[in-house]
């Protein structure tokens, strides 16, 4: 009894605090690599060499995994949260980023019709302007991600399409860093998103969203351009709620006409009515009806397409305000 014990012991790691049971691939990590090189090489077609050279070094790196299982200690406010994304500093920021860009934003965002000031804004919340997209190699990252059992289908995949995405010449392996879950570049896209929307804007036979800026805006303007972006409309606005608002009215899943919320006792965030629209919205208050409420719009769903994080979508929202507002 003793014995099985110690071995229960052993089988479990320790991630923030909390014991969870390994679970990885049948067979050693080595064993793992080696089915995948012939995966790649067989069923994919990518060639010999790219494959023994991207696995050339390739280790279970078990912060990874802690990383994907995880959950956070505490969770911060949406205020807290605005406060660090949309900071002054990254306002600034993203002010000098679109004036030094400007000619070649603009010129994308007229091609794909999504704002200049909203490409500018995902990348500062994703990289901080592409200063920051990470520094983990992708291919490590996604191997050690398809060894462990919880997501591997889905992290095999990725790993495939980022071998494919080499052996293309996209880029090399040495150089295709991101972030630890596999999110590559300056737009952060998993590889899958690379082949779906990576955009080799200058023509140089390359799509490389980790440094040609060309790439990156029209990488992430294709991609919002994907999915419906109307760059007709605003993404949404701050609003104040009446004090008996009905929290049961919050979500995404209610949309309305601007004048059905206006008869709610919703009004602008000055305390002025709202717009005289046809357009319709839903009311998201990520604190709750006694936080900062928001007027939401079709394009913040498409933020969401982006990043399902509502936190995240209305982040890109304000920035990209200051950003236009800034100019």
């Amino acid at each position: 009894m003793k014995k099985i014990i110690v071995m229960m012991i052993l089988s479990l790691t320790l991630i923030n605090g909390k014991a969870i049971a390994a679970d990885v691939q049948k067979g050693t990590f080595e064993e793992w690599v080696n089915k995948l090189k012939s995966t790649a090489i067989v069923d994919k077609g990518i060639s010999a060499e790219v494959v023994e050279e991207a696995f050339t070094g390739v280790y279970y790196n078990e912060k990874i995994v802690k990383l994907d299982r995880s959950q956070p200690e505490s969770k911060k406010t949406f205020e807290q949260y605005l406060d660090q994304v949309v900071s002054k500093a990254r306002i600034r920021q993203g002010i000098a980023f679109y004036k030094n860009n400007k000619e070649k934003l603009e010129e994308v965002a007229k091609e794909y019709g999504v704002p200049a000031e909203y490409i500018t804004a995902l990348l500062g919340v994703e990289t901080n302007y592409g200063e920051r997209f990470g520094s983990h190699s992708i291919i490590n990252s996604l191997t050690t991600l398809s060894y462990d059992k919880r997501r591997s289908g889905f992290f095999t995949k990725e790993l495939m399409i980022a071998l494919k995405i080499v052996d293309d010449g996209h880029i090399s392996i040495e150089d295709m860093k991101g972030s630890w879950a596999g999110a590559m570049g300056q737009s952060q896209f998993m590889p899958s998103s690379f082949v779906g929307y990576a955009v080799d804007y200058n023509n140089d036979g390359k799509k490389d969203i980790w440094g040609t800026k060309e790439d990156v805006f029209a990488s992430a303007a294709n991609y919002l351009h994907s999915y419906k972006f109307n760059h007709k409309q605003k993404w949404g606005r701050k609003v104040t709620l009446p004090k008996d608002f009905d929290a049961d009215l919050l979500g995404l899943e209610n949309k309305q006409g601007l004048q059905d919320w206006e008869e709610l006792g919703v009004k602008n965030k000055n305390g002025l009515e709202l717009p005289n629209s046809s357009i319709e919205g839903s009311i998201i208050a990520p604190d709750g009806v006694e936080g900062p409420a928001y007027l939401v719009y079709d394009n913040f769903r498409v933020f969401l397409r982006w990043n399902r994080s509502s936190h995240f979508a209305t982040s890109v929202g304000i920035l990209a305000d200051a950003i236009r507002e800034g100019q």
